[in-house]
């Protein structure tokens, strides 16, 4: 693959083979040359479970301390009478019937967080095949299923993320903007890293997380021990 000469130079703040603290690791991608946009300090990683195993999947959320930079538009799914908790909660968009055959038959999807009360799921489900491959789809285990919406939306707008693995055993997440301080950078990837431990499936045998890898939006990444 043919590399511009920025993703060369960027090349440069890294050692290949080097396995970096998460000090160092967030230090080398801040001295890469920047692109026109804000970039997002994005980590993957690669867990040792069984991903055919139902027990051993992998899933949680984490409101990152510092947030992750980005306005979060938030649809909820809830009954009339929870619809003005929702607005002064600081909903972006109500979803009832309407709002499910908007989003199966026109593809809408202008929200990033979905959240759902767990009467309205009957309806929310249609949109698993939708929603689920994105990530957006409303789970009781992100408490992005659940009575108190008010508190649900208050959590997403705060920065908080939802997490799982895919179908090969891997998670991608941002954690914040390369703009953001260091410190802020590696208190948000802390605290991740924590949240991924405390997710351990308890069916999950000797070696949980496989490797860890940092990167901006658009450099080289850089391996990282935890």
């Amino acid at each position: 693959m043919k590399r511009s000469k920025r993703y060369k130079a960027a090349e440069t703040k890294r050692e290949l083979d080097k396995v970096y603290s998460l000090e160092d690791a967030v230090a080398s991608l801040m001295a890469m040359p920047a692109v026109k946009f804000d970039e997002t300090l994005e980590l993957s990683c690669k867990l040792s479970v069984d991903v055919k195993q139902t027990e051993q999947a992998v899933r949680g959320s984490i409101v990152l301390p510092h947030g992750t930079g980005k306005t979060v538009r938030v649809l909820v799914f809830c009954e009339p009478e929870k619809e003005s908790e929702a607005k002064e909660a600081g909903a972006d968009h109500i979803g009832t019937k309407d709002v499910v055959d908007n989003i199966l038959k026109e593809g809408w999807m202008e929200f990033d967080y979905c959240i759902s009360t767990p009467g309205m799921m009957r309806e929310v489900s249609k949109l698993g095949k939708v929603l689920g491959p994105r990530g957006l789809m409303p789970s009781p285990k992100t408490g992005s299923v659940t009575p108190n919406v008010a508190f649900a939306i208050k959590e997403a707008k705060r920065g908080k993320v939802d997490f799982r693995m895919d179908k090969l055993g891997c998670i991608h997440i941002g954690l914040g903007k390369l703009s953001f301080k260091k410190e802020a950078l590696l208190e948000n990837t802390k605290a991740f890293i924590d949240a991924l431990l405390a997710a351990r499936p308890a069916a999950a045998k000797g070696e949980y997380v496989k490797y860890v890898f940092l990167s901006r939006t658009m450099s080289p990444s850089v391996k990282v021990a935890i």
